[in-house]
């Protein structure tokens, strides 16, 4: 039996208290590829004392020296990008080269951070008391607690531990139980780079009692989760009597809005990279598509002529462009959603079903799949899919689709595809979205802030936006 892969408390590598683990299966072919040390609240307790003592110390390094760490972990996670995407693609099912492109995504957090960490700004303010002076300081708020998901088990980690690291914060960090190998394999690198016992902690195990943890203990001054609404709720509820600090990026709806002035063809391939990305397990994937009457059959036509030359398979392939979902419980949600449609009467125009033949027999594969005639009370109209299934809704009048676009409870990402100038600046201002992207399917960028409206979160991820969130404002006032 392959060895155990532990958790990393205080510098060491450690086992549950309760002795459990838990083995990681790849979604594609049913094999094991890992087995874990599986954690309770108890290691999570030991994680975040490690990291309160921690604190002191790493909050006094000199930004510059807190940049060298991040520096030395840029490096490390570039240089291991191959193997970084290996466990990616094998734990979760993401093709090898969106698994690359993650890993480098979350070399650049770690890049970019480094640098941040340096532009954390006070102020002087002018007193309108002539003996008294005005200083305003930015501090780190102390222990923080991250909780990833399984869709970008890499990046997410980097987004949530960069900034923080940067601003002078210590983490205990607790990955998606389904894919915890490139988490332990990013903490390995991070031991490498040399961080100080407890600044950096790994709790892999069960969520509830981890996230309790979080909640009650009062050493922990902030939550910061990527996840279902559901849960973020939870948390906030949990966090709130402690008036604990959360940020929380939660779950997306996104409208996909083709006018009929748009480029097809490129607002096609911009929907493929939105939506068939990760297989369409995105928080900021299309859920809706939206496509004006004059060009919605032609527009249904070349997407589903594009999906024919998609390849569907194991993510480790390096002509797969869509793999696996990532467990049985989300290909349910998915066939549902699918089924629930055509008895409502959406018409498939491509895919619809389980892929069960040869090489899919063992893994969650489901057709790449676009469905015409949605309405309203269609489950895909309302709930996030989290697959690879378009809905194609149509529409005439500007003022109405902003109306049904916005007509949810999410407010993550929403796209646009138009060559109109004016409509481009009224659909940037109208929709109720964090990230909006005009004439892009793939708008997210480091420097740029990650966040939505609504019930889809609270606070930002990236660029100085992100490194604000881990930290306190405070006054002095001197006397002179």
């Amino acid at each position: 039996m392959d060895q155990v892969k532990q958790m990393f408390v205080n510098g060491e590598w450690i086992s549950a208290e309760s002795g459990e683990t838990l083995q990681i299966f790849n979604p594609a072919t049913g094999d094991t590829v890992g087995t874990v040390s599986f954690g309770d609240g108890r290691d999570a307790k030991k994680a975040i004392d490690a990291a309160h003592a921690a604190f002191p110390a790493w909050s006094r390094l000199t930004a510059r020296e807190r940049s060298k760490y991040l520096y030395n972990l840029y490096e490390l996670v570039r240089n291991s990008r191959d193997e970084l995407a290996a466990i990616i693609s094998a734990e979760m099912g993401k093709p090898l080269r969106e698994a690359k492109g993650e890993v480098l995504g979350a070399a650049d957090n770690f890049m970019w951070y480094a640098e941040e960490a340096k532009r954390v700004y006070g102020e002087t303010i002018p007193s309108s008391v002539p003996n008294k002076r005005i200083m305003v300081l930015r501090q780190p708020l102390g222990v923080v607690g991250a909780i990833t998901p399984w869709n970008f088990p890499v990046n997410m980690v980097a987004r949530k531990i960069a900034p923080a690291l940067a601003a002078g914060c210590t983490v205990v960090l607790k990955p998606a139980e389904s894919t915890p190998l490139s988490a332990i394999r990013l903490f390995e690198l991070i031991e490498q780079a040399g961080f100080p016992k407890g600044v950096v902690n790994l709790v892999v195990g069960k969520p509830e009692s981890i996230g309790q943890e979080f909640m009650d203990n009062p050493k922990l001054q902030k939550i910061g989760f990527t996840g279902s609404t559901r849960v973020g709720k939870l948390l906030m509820e949990g966090a709130a009597k402690q008036v604990k600090r959360v940020s929380l990026e939660l779950g997306g709806h996104a409208p996909f809005i083709v006018f009929p002035d748009a480029d097809l063809d490129a607002a096609v391939e911009g929907l493929f990279e939105s939506k068939f990305r990760n297989s369409g397990q995105m928080c900021i994937c299309t859920n809706r598509l939206y496509v004006h009457d004059e060009v919605a059959d032609a527009f249904a036509e070349k997407l589903v002529e594009r999906l024919k030359k998609a390849k569907v398979g194991d993510g480790r392939n390096k002509d797969t462009e869509i793999g696996p979902l990532v467990n049985e419980r989300a290909l349910k949600k998915v066939l549902d959603h699918i089924d629930d449609a055509k008895s409502k009467g959406g018409r498939i125009a491509a895919g619809g079903n389980r892929l069960t033949e040869g090489d899919y027999a063992k893994g969650f594969y489901c057709e790449p799949t676009v469905i015409t005639d949605v309405t309203e009370e269609m489950k895909i109209a309302y709930e996030e899919t989290f697959g690879p299934v378009v809905p194609i809704i149509r529409f005439q009048d500007e003022a109405a689709v902003v109306a049904a676009a916005n007509n949810t409870r999410y407010g993550l990402a929403a796209y646009v595809y138009t060559k109109d100038n004016a409509r481009c600046f009224r659909m940037a201002e109208q929709l109720e979205y964090g990230i909006v992207g005009i004439n892009d399917g793939s708008p997210t960028q480091t420097q740029a802030p990650f966040g939505g409206f609504k019930e889809s979160g609270i606070g930002r991820e990236g660029g100085h936006f992100g490194l604000e969130e881990y930290l306190e404002t405070k006054f002095v006032s001197f006397g002179i």
